[in-house]
């Protein structure tokens, strides 16, 4: 009976401090996610400026940032950061399309 009461507390045991453990990787994460937030919209701004500086900002990519910027106001990190992961994402597709066609223009050949 010894050996079962000990195995008990030893389980409880080891449950708490997962518990415990997760409570605190839980919070740390939300802080985290805050921090991620601000670096991928400050990411996604600074692509869009350059894309603004080449002419060629796209509607999307505005929409991406306010989704994001009002989910950040919401608190809610996750989904603010995704969404100014895809407004860098399309900025950096418009800053392609636009060096790309810059050139490409010369390639073609009048007929």
């Amino acid at each position: 009976m010894n050996n079962i009461a000990s195995s008990k507390v030893r389980l409880c045991i080891s449950w708490l401090g997962l518990i415990l453990w997760l409570a605190e990787s839980t919070a740390s994460v939300a802080a985290g996610s805050e921090s991620h937030f601000i670096s991928a919209y400050a990411a996604a701004e600074s692509a869009e400026k350059e894309a603004g500086s080449l002419r060629n900002q796209w509607t999307v990519t505005e929409a991406a940032l306010t989704k994001a910027r009002k989910a950040g106001e919401r608190g809610d990190f996750d989904s603010a950061t995704e969404w100014a992961k895809e407004a860098e994402r399309l900025a950096k597709a418009s800053i392609y399309q636009a060096t790309s066609e810059r050139e490409a223009w010369k390639d073609l050949e009048i007929r």
